[in-house]
């Protein structure tokens, strides 16, 4: 993941990924960046046990902390790590209503079909999606 934050040029505000993205070299490229990272602990998660941790740890300790307090859902929806989520249903949607290969051979008309394919997914989508809500069983 630091080599792919690398090539956005653009200001990156928050950095969302599931727990493969919790690794020390990803937290500090999200925070080198001045970024928020919003990327889940695995389950077995440890806080950091030296007394002055670097600022990747205590940002991830922070979390871990947080998780405690609230729940791992509640932190989810809170820290806004369930755009994660967003982005890889984003992404399979396209793939199953656009394929999975682009027909192009040429880089630059590979960028171009992509692009057209994202503004017809997006045409779609302004047609109406399906409005879901969450149902809690009690």
């Amino acid at each position: 993941m630091p080599d792919i934050l690398d090539l956005v040029h653009d200001p990156v505000h928050q950095v969302s990924g599931d727990s493969a993205y919790d690794t020390g070299a990803c937290y500090q490229a999200i925070l080198g960046r001045g970024a928020v990272p919003s990327i889940p602990p695995r389950r077995n998660a440890q806080l950091s046990t030296t007394k002055d941790p670097p600022p990747f740890r205590a940002e991830r300790d922070a979390v871990i902390e947080r998780i405690k307090e609230e729940g791992r859902y509640s932190w989810r929806t809170s820290s806004g790590a369930t755009r994660q989520s967003l982005a890889e249903n984003a992404v399979s949607r396209f793939k199953a209503l656009l394929g999975v290969k682009l027909s192009a051979r040429e880089f630059d008309n590979q960028r171009v079909e992509a692009l057209v394919k994202c503004r017809v997914l997006n045409r779609m989508n302004s047609l109406g999606l399906p409005i879901s809500e969450r149902v809690l069983q009690g």
